[in-house]
């Protein structure tokens, strides 16, 4: 089951980022007394309770009043066109008001447009420093939205009770959340790249199509087939827009089906269009999927637009390696799927990757492998003393994941990780999948 969704709403310079930080435990989003600071949402995973969800912080919703007496309209429009898709996108709401500012208009019509969400909205008072502004919370109860609880982002008191109630409120698996045999292949990008282009040239195949079932992903469809005798699952994040007219800020509110289809997914095929640069949103995309440890193709669309040469698709792989440096395992499949060239090949290198995440190296080749790379370069030491390597194991797979034993293991630079996971990739390939790799102790290579 992906992650549920948790929004922070509210008017602006009410707190959110600041509890969102408190939240998170990291100073990620920008905090400023001044309204209107966070304009992009920001996202992170926290968990409480042992239920891990995604925290997501919005801009200030203001009234169209508000927006046109703004210095920054257009600015401040988008902002609240983006709050209102975090809004569309969660499963849970918090909705922020501040005790030191007290109930005001915007509070209402915030409270309006969350009452006709239909969602579980819990209200937090923020900035009740004191004992006054605690029992002023009371005054939110006018709202509609059930008790306030009284909180302090800064202070980090009440975001215990905070936490609770969204634990209470989130959604829990059910019956329906089954696995179908096989692994899962999400397909995500940017919109108009041409994902839904890419789902209908794979489906007009001559292929065997168990099933199409609604996805967890809301307005995603899960297609179940059979691809040259293998079950797979397509899920398809393409269709996106909700009927009627695209909103402002549609972009950002992708990124969060985006998220949610990775969490299901085996492999992730990250669609981007040949005609136009990488994006901010592909390499936001790109980082979401390692550090979930997925698999990974690049799929390249509307390969037909291009004017090629002998060197075209060489030059553009060296130009992804610099823009996608964190994923530079990724394989890249050059398409038109408007002409369903070389579609196929997406789905055959997706299962490859299935594969790859699988692989399982041998103790002995492993221990062989490790023996050579330390003799051509040793380990330096932060301390200046000489690191002894024992031995190396593989502890799982999907993805794949090493343990390495030796005499200081906090004593190893990162690089030296980098250096190991090139060579075990130089041997092994592990194409398209990340690599987990760990160093212990002399101790724990006793046990």
């Amino acid at each position: 089951m992906p992650k549920p969704i948790v929004a922070i709403v509210g008017r602006p310079n009410v707190g959110k980022s600041a509890l969102f930080n408190r939240l998170i435990g990291e100073r990620v989003a920008i905090v400023e007394d001044e309204p209107g600071t966070t304009r992009d949402r920001v996202y992170g995973t926290t968990d409480w309770r042992g239920m891990e969800f995604t925290l997501v912080d919005t801009g200030g919703l203001q009234d169209e009043e508000e927006i046109e007496a703004s210095t920054v309209a257009e600015i401040a429009r988008r902002t609240r066109d983006q709050a209102r898709s975090a809004i569309g996108e969660a499963d849970v709401i918090v909705f922020m008001v501040d005790s030191k500012s007290g109930l005001t208009s915007g509070d209402y019509e915030v409270a309006d447009l969350l009452r006709r969400t239909d969602k579980p909205t819990i209200l937090g008072a923020n900035k009740a420093d004191n004992v006054e502004r605690r029992d002023s919370v009371y005054e939110f109860f006018e709202l509609g939205l059930g008790q306030p609880i009284a909180l302090s982002a800064l202070h980090g008191s009440g975001t215990g009770d905070l936490l609770d109630a969204i634990v209470e409120a989130l959604p829990h698996s059910d019956e329906e959340d089954l696995e179908f045999e096989g692994p899962a292949i999400a397909i995500v990008g940017r919109p108009n790249v041409g994902k839904s282009r890419l789902v209908n040239a794979l489906l007009g195949q001559e292929r065997a199509i168990v099933s199409d079932v609604p996805g967890t992903t809301r307005d995603s469809l899960d297609t179940h087939l059979e691809w040259n005798g293998t079950p797979i699952t397509l899920i398809d994040t393409a269709g996106i827009r909700r009927r009627g007219r695209v909103e402002t800020g549609i972009e950002q509110y992708s990124v969060l089906r985006s998220m949610r289809a990775i969490d299901r997914s085996d492999v992730v095929l990250l669609v981007v269009d040949a005609t136009e640069p990488f994006t901010a949103q592909d390499l936001h995309i790109a980082g979401y999927v390692e550090e979930q440890k997925k698999g990974i193709v690049v799929v390249v669309n509307k390969w037909d637009l291009i004017e090629k040469d002998t060197y075209t698709m060489d030059e553009y792989r060296a130009h992804a390696a610099k823009e996608l440096v964190f994923v530079p395992y990724a394989p890249i499949a050059f398409i038109s799927a408007k002409y369903g060239q070389r579609v196929h090949q997406v789905v055959d290198l997706a299962l490859e990757v299935v594969q790859e995440r699988k692989k399982r190296v041998p103790t002995s080749a492993l221990n062989k492998l490790l023996r050579e790379a330390v003799a051509n370069h040793p380990p330096s030491s932060k301390t200046g003393k000489p690191i002894k390597f024992f031995y190396g194991t593989q502890v799982d797979i999907e993805p794949p994941t090493f343990v390495f034993f030796c005499t200081d293991p906090k004593a190893i630079h990162f690089s030296y990780r980098r250096y190991l996971e090139n060579q075990l990739r130089e041997q092994f390939a592990f194409t398209g999948t990340p690599i987990r790799i760990s160093f212990r102790g002399r101790e724990d290579a006793e046990l």
